[in-house]
């Protein structure tokens, strides 16, 4: 396959057990180079663990993980340079001030002393990281840590960028200059796949989603093919399914006596 045809990401057939629940069963999908991929489904539907084993953070009980045409599982440390990732529950080396973290990050993939200082300064300015890179990142806001995090994702420039719920905890100000750090990095010729349960911010953001519920995908590709035509949060109740009613909470109500 031509290689501007290539997946950024391809699974196959990717299974995980725990114990006796299974966390993903079977999940194939498909993600386009060039593309921005939103990742969508309820609590505990396997989107955390699929992104886990695509990224080589988890190893798959069956199944194929593809990275630009080459087997993440049979060669790790070659495809593992591709990927930037933001993964769940983050933890850092949070006793080094954020510029160091990120120094560290970028030496860890090989890039030279001059290289990692211009890209860390460029990063901390980016995402408006520049007043609290002498501090310590134990010090750090939830969100701080979100940003110092994406930025250490970003340091070595991947193909592909996995980020798991990259937004939450963040203010509306840096998730806006987040964004448009990913729009312009997916513009340049990148690829990145978010995880969000936030589906306004998937369906302005994302030209791609999938729907994974119990550890299958229910519905993949074009944003505009999977909502039909409805907002992308009603299309997923719909195929997610399980929305209540609100009964038996009469009590609830103010005008209750």
């Amino acid at each position: 396959m031509p290689e501007e045809l290539t997946p950024a990401l391809e699974l196959r057939g990717l299974w995980r057990r725990f114990g006796q629940k299974i966390a993903v069963a079977g999940i194939d999908l498909v993600v386009p180079a060039g593309s921005f991929y939103g990742l969508v489904g309820p609590n505990g539907a396997g989107k955390t663990t699929s992104l886990s084993m695509s990224t080589g953070l988890l190893k798959p009980d069956f199944g194929t993980v593809l990275v630009h045409g080459q087997d993440l599982w049979a060669n790790p440390l070659e495809v593992k340079r591709m990927l930037g990732v933001l993964p769940d529950g983050v933890r850092l080396f949070d006793r080094l001030t954020g510029e160091q973290l990120i120094t560290y990050a970028g030496l860890l993939h090989g890039l030279d002393r001059a290289t990692v200082a211009h890209r860390a300064r460029d990063l901390l300015v980016a995402l408006d990281l520049t007043g609290d890179a002498g501090t310590l990142v134990v010090e750090y806001s939830a969100g701080m840590t979100k940003k110092v995090a994406l930025a250490c994702a970003m340091v070595h420039a991947p193909r592909l960028l996995v980020l798991d719920e990259p937004f939450e905890a963040v203010d509306p100000v840096s998730a806006a200059n987040i964004r448009d750090i990913l729009a312009s990095y997916v513009a340049s010729g990148g690829t990145v796949i978010v995880s969000s349960h936030v589906m306004d911010l998937v369906q302005r953001m994302c030209d791609h989603v999938a729907v994974i519920a119990a550890g299958h995908v229910l519905a993949a590709g074009t944003v505009d093919d999977v909502r039909g035509g409805q907002s992308l949060e009603d299309r997923f109740v719909e195929l997610v399914g399980g929305r209540g009613t609100g009964e038996g909470l009469a009590w609830l109500r103010t005008s209750s006596s």
